[in-house]
């Protein structure tokens, strides 16, 4: 089973490097635009299906590539929610260094909670759809510490509308590519 994992196109909020986590702000043009662009990169494979996280940001990219992949849009996961960032939710670089030097932001989701919550997710996508090869749209941290888990590497950021892969053989998650480009060294877990 082949899984395509797609950060969400941008929104304001990523325009103006505002955390948004688990608030719902919606897509702007240009996330649009990402999202037709992943439909131009996803169009030469054959797809089964595509769920999403409920945050309208995910939802909409969702809806684009669904559209232009000619595939019925399926249900959305909550556990594909990106993480929690608390009181820092809507500040920039610069207002969380001056008010959390320490990046311990009040309200927020621990790093472990994120991975299992992907790592979840990917099994309960893999069951509902039984060997059927799909996509789903989230979220960048979400994508980036799930994959980081599967693979034992690390990796600096999940781009808007950038497309990840992982492949499921026996009970072992493989990543085939993060962010368009293949991997290397490939690990397993």
């Amino acid at each position: 089973m082949t899984l395509a994992l797609i950060r969400h196109g941008e929104t304001e909020w990523n325009r103006e490097l505002k955390l948004q986590g688990s608030t719902d702000i919606p897509l702007n043009d240009t996330g649009r635009g990402q999202a037709r662009e992943a439909v131009e990169l996803l169009a030469p494979e054959r797809w089964d299906a595509i769920v999403s996280s409920p945050l309208s940001r995910a939802r909409e990219t969702a809806e684009i590539i669904a559209s232009g992949l000619g595939i019925t849009l399926g249900p959305t996961y909550d556990l594909l929610t990106e993480r929690n960032y608390g009181a820092a939710e809507g500040a920039t670089a610069e207002i969380v260094a001056a008010r959390w030097p320490d990046r311990q932001y009040p309200g927020l989701e621990p790093l472990d909670s994120v991975v299992d919550r992907g790592t979840r997710a990917l099994e309960q996508v893999a069951a509902d759809f039984d060997g059927a090869r799909t996509i789903i749209v989230c979220h960048g941290t979400l994508i980036r510490y799930t994959l980081q888990h599967l693979s034992g590497q690390t990796f600096d950021q999940i781009l808007n509308g950038a497309i990840s892969t992982v492949e499921r053989h026996d009970e072992a998650w493989r990543v085939l590519s993060v962010n368009g480009e293949p991997l290397e060294v490939v690990a397993t877990r």
